[in-house]
């Protein structure tokens, strides 16, 4: 019944998505790709694991497990697929040389499922957070392909119109082999539309499964330190005037930047050099803030390892529609960490980490300097939101082997 459906659903709708994903600058090999029409080399008598992340949060989320797979299983062909051509790009570019095919997520019409099916002919298809696509999850059932869901949420908006529609999801969601829950809220959410819950279970968040990176260089930060971290064009302006403003209460306050892009590292240092502020260049072998009050962090591979010397880091591209970067390699030091109000490649993490009181999304620069002075001001309040971040660490981390273990039973046993 749920196949007829969703085949009925498809075959009116088919058109349209074609015309607009030709609208959303889709290639014509793209939308080949999306209709199933994939080519995979040397596939024959291995075992195939394929992840799906349908953009770029979902990708970053499952880089590191699907590293991890290729050093566990380095027998099994992995594919990648993302929906969408900022996730492929990013997939590209970070996965190339460990998945055996990167490819686009098929169109969830019988049709297109079938031939991505009998093409690339998965043994276990795992896809992170939650998308639910009818056809699939009926195709992989008929042909006992293991279907799960990792790293699994459900906002509370989707739960709603899930409930709306529990007739229809509760036997979908049972044909999932498996359904893997990033937190307690959302297993609860999954059991309460029907879930098998023998197979219903937390994993805790991947984007957690991360390690500090060591600190093989000496700096002396010499007074308090702001980091400003992966700053993209039109976020300098904004840093330097909350950095004027907190300068005039908190007279140690230092400020490092460090561009997202080294090749902005120019136009960085133009709108500090006009600060009036004394400034140095990381590249320059600045090794001391004893006589300068602004670094630039203008070198590869650092910037990771400052957030050590940092007392508050700034997440950059949040002032733009960058959609942020990675909030959780501050935290890992035990720093607090502010960013702005574009958050979406890493909504899951804010949301945790607001939730904890660990992290903070501001609105403007007001407000930007508001949180920062707190923080500056009042160690208690300071100490708090460091705590929280060690404790949501503790509680979050494991998803890696977690699902490292589930797949080990899998190749194991099959």
């Amino acid at each position: 019944m749920i196949g007829f459906i969703s085949e009925l659903i498809y075959r009116l709708i088919y058109p349209i998505l074609i015309i607009f994903h030709k609208k959303g600058n889709y290639s014509d090999e793209a939308i080949k790709l999306k209709k199933g029409y994939v080519s995979p080399n040397g596939f024959d008598g291995h075992k195939v694991i394929m992840f799906h992340g349908v953009s770029v949060g979902e990708i970053n989320a499952i880089e590191k497990l699907i590293t991890k797979t290729r050093e566990s299983f380095p027998d099994v062909k992995i594919v990648v697929t993302t929906g969408t051509n900022t996730g492929q790009e990013i997939a590209q570019k970070k996965l190339d040389r460990i998945a055996d095919l990167i490819t686009y997520f098929p169109f969830d019409t019988p049709s297109c499922v079938k031939r991505f099916l009998d093409n690339v002919k998965p043994d276990i298809i795992l896809i992170a957070e939650t998308e639910i696509w009818p056809n699939l999850a009926v195709e992989c059932k008929n042909r006992g392909i293991k279907l799960c869901i990792i790293n699994g949420r459900i906002s509370d908006r989707t739960y709603k119109s899930y409930k709306m529609l529990k007739l229809f999801f509760k036997p979908l969601l049972n044909y999932y082999t498996g359904i893997y829950t990033q937190s307690s809220e959302d297993l609860e959410k999954f059991l309460s539309l029907g879930t098998n819950p023998e197979t219903t279970k937390r994993m805790n968040n991947l984007k957690f499964d991360i390690t500090a990176p060591e600190v093989n260089f000496s700096f002396d930060k010499s007074g308090r330190i702001l980091l400003a971290a992966s700053m993209h064009s039109g976020e300098d302006k904004i840093v330097m005037d909350v950095y004027k403003e907190l300068k005039l209460k908190h007279s140690d306050l230092k400020l490092i930047i460090a561009p997202r892009h080294l090749t902005r590292a120019d136009e960085v240092e133009s709108i500090v050099c006009e600060s009036g502020f004394p400034y140095g260049l990381r590249s320059k072998n600045t090794v001391s803030m004893s006589d300068i009050d602004i670094m630039i962090l203008d070198t590869m591979g650092e910037l990771g390892k400052m957030f050590y010397y940092s007392d508050i880091s700034f997440i950059g591209g949040s002032f733009n529609k960058t959609g942020g970067h990675n909030p959780l390699e501050s935290i890992i030091f035990s720093k607090p960490v502010i960013s702005g109000p574009s958050i979406h490649n890493f909504k899951d993490i804010y949301a945790i980490i607001k939730n904890a009181e660990a992290g903070f999304v501001v609105k403007s620069k007001d407000e930007f300097v508001s949180v920062a002075d707190k923080l500056l001001s009042d160690t208690k309040f300071y100490n708090k939101t460091v705590s929280a971040g060690d404790e949501v660490f503790k509680s979050q981390q494991g998803a890696l082997e977690y699902v490292i273990n589930l797949l080990s039973s899998f190749v194991t046993n099959y």
